[in-house]
């Protein structure tokens, strides 16, 4: 059930808040420390059974940020509260949110908005659409995109789009990706998955150098070719070239934040993300 929306006052309250207002440099790739975070779809199962729990054996772990995904936003105001006094707490930041396309429309975004301000985000990414059949029907997910946006903005959010494979088939001569940046505006982030685009057949690096500024933050995903392993690799042990993305992404990508996500592997879920966040700290350290 929907919550009612913010009054205007709590609403523009914590529009003021928001820490990206004023620290927004301190994760630009010119620090020099770019956080790592987790998209908490890794952990879905022990988020499910223990959602405090989980988040703060994420913290614990080192990960300095989270991002939440659909389930959030079925969240009262009570609760999406309470998360952030625990972020607080842990000293961690929900860096943005996953959505289904339905949570970006007219219908739904000022909830969507109401949620994130809550949290903390910069970012309300819609984290897939439906494969589509015509380039006409990708332009009118960029005007989605695009009317979210203009909803957004005001409130000090952003507007983001995540990809899977689909995005990267040629489809009327033209990859949906290339219809997607074209058409949508500046603001609007493309946020890359590595190992979908990698399956995809499609070369992350060239698709970063491609949209400079635009890819703000990277789902550190590995696939691998062999049919055996696909996703279920860690960080670092399928076919990515983690150095190469982490150059396009901080030289010209405009990379705010990189997330750790796995789909699933042969350990446990924790110890999976902690295995991932190990491997991706070993790789930034001997750069």
């Amino acid at each position: 059930m929907a919550m009612p929306p913010l009054s205007r006052r709590s609403f523009l309250a914590l529009s003021a808040m928001l820490p990206w207002a004023f620290c927004g440099a301190a994760f630009s790739a010119s620090s020099g420390s770019i956080p790592v975070g987790l998209e908490l779809y890794s952990v879905r199962d022990a988020l499910k059974r223990d959602p405090e729990g989980t988040v703060r054996a994420v913290a614990q772990m080192g990960y300095q940020g989270v991002e939440f995904y659909g389930p959030y936003f079925e969240w009262t105001e009570s609760q999406t509260k309470q998360m952030r006094k625990l972020l607080d707490d842990l000293g961690i930041r929900c860096f943005s949110t996953h959505n289904d396309e339905a949570n970006l429309n007219a219908k739904n975004i000022e909830h969507a908005r109401d949620l994130n301000l809550i949290l903390g985000s910069k970012y309300v990414v819609q984290a897939w659409s439906d494969p589509k059949p015509s380039l006409d029907d990708w332009k009118a997910v960029a005007d989605h995109l695009n009317a979210a946006a203009e909803k957004l903005e005001p409130a000090g959010l952003k507007a983001g789009y995540h990809n899977h494979q689909s995005e990267w088939a040629v489809t009327g001569g033209q990859r949906p990706m290339e219809i997607l940046a074209k058409n949508t505006k500046p603001s609007v982030m493309l946020q890359l998955d590595v190992g979908t685009c990698l399956e995809a057949g499609a070369d992350p690096v060239a698709w970063i150098r491609a949209n400079p500024g635009r890819i703000h933050s990277i789902h550190c995903k590995d696939w691998s070719p062999d049919p055996e392993k696909g996703y279920k690799v860690l960080f670092g042990e399928g076919k990515a070239d983690w150095n190469g993305i982490f150059q396009a992404a901080e030289s010209v990508g405009g990379v705010e934040y990189y997330l750790i996500e796995q789909e699933g592997s042969r350990f446990s879920e924790l110890e999976t993300v902690r295995k991932c966040l190990q491997a991706f700290q070993a790789k930034r350290a001997g750069r």
